[in-house]
């Protein structure tokens, strides 16, 4: 550990100049794309997401969209939400089947954060669904420079929670009565990896994500493994 000329102990020195902030492009995968989300996508996306029911909304700010007029308003909501770059995750032959943004963007600290997800039934325990995760933490760390990614999400949402270890992000502990949404008190369950991190995790991605790693059904022959990652405590 590096110590100052006051004797006091200091952080390692990085060789970094900062993030850039998202722009609209294109992420292409082998399952699925990551696009800029648009308007147009509102009724596939609708399409995608409503067999779901109200259930997949709970843990989200939205109320559920019970029509495809609902879901272009909350389109229209997440495209000029302040701080969000939202993004669109189109399957292999291009339509609108999910929903993910970045979000608390802090280009001069290095650190951004992946939120908003809403899947609909084409990428949940897909495939594309996790190619869809690894393209934008990719982008992140690699196009954009970012050194720290971070998840978040209700202490209470557990698929959420056992998502976020299972791509690679660490738990780091969980903020009490961190907001108040559609009523409720929620603690927030904070998750991140580092730039440190990803090179260990990208070639987990890539390792799972090879197509030599399905059958001719299309189904997993070993699971994701990104090594350590920490359960979260009573969870």
């Amino acid at each position: 550990m590096p110590i100052n000329e006051h004797g006091q102990p200091v952080g390692e020195p990085v060789a970094w100049h900062g993030a850039r902030p998202p722009c609209a492009t294109t992420l292409p995968g082998h399952w699925c794309s990551v696009v800029p989300l648009k308007q147009a996508h509102s009724a596939d996306l609708y399409a995608a997401i409503a067999p779901l029911g109200p259930s997949a909304w709970t843990y989200l700010g939205w109320q559920p969209a019970a029509s495809s007029a609902e879901m272009a308003e909350v389109v229209a909501e997440a495209l000029v939400h302040p701080g969000w770059h939202p993004w669109t995750v189109l399957d292999a032959a291009g339509a609108p089947q999910g929903l993910a943004s970045y979000l608390r963007i802090e280009p001069a600290a290095g650190s951004i954060e992946v939120g908003g997800i809403l899947y609909g039934v084409g990428l949940q325990r897909h495939t594309a669904g996790t190619e869809a995760m690894a393209l934008l933490a990719r982008h992140a760390f690699e196009d954009l420079g970012y050194r720290r990614y971070e998840w978040k999400c209700d202490s209470l949402n557990a698929p959420s929670r056992a998502a976020a270890l299972r791509l690679g992000f660490r738990y780091e502990g969980t903020f009490r009565q961190a907001l108040v949404y559609k009523g409720r008190s929620r603690d927030t369950a904070w998750f991140a990896m580092t730039d440190a991190d990803w090179p260990a995790v990208r070639a987990a991605y890539e390792a799972w994500l090879d197509p030599a790693n399905f059958d001719e059904s299309g189904h997993q022959r070993r699971r994701l493994a990104v090594g350590r990652a920490a359960p979260l405590e009573g969870g």
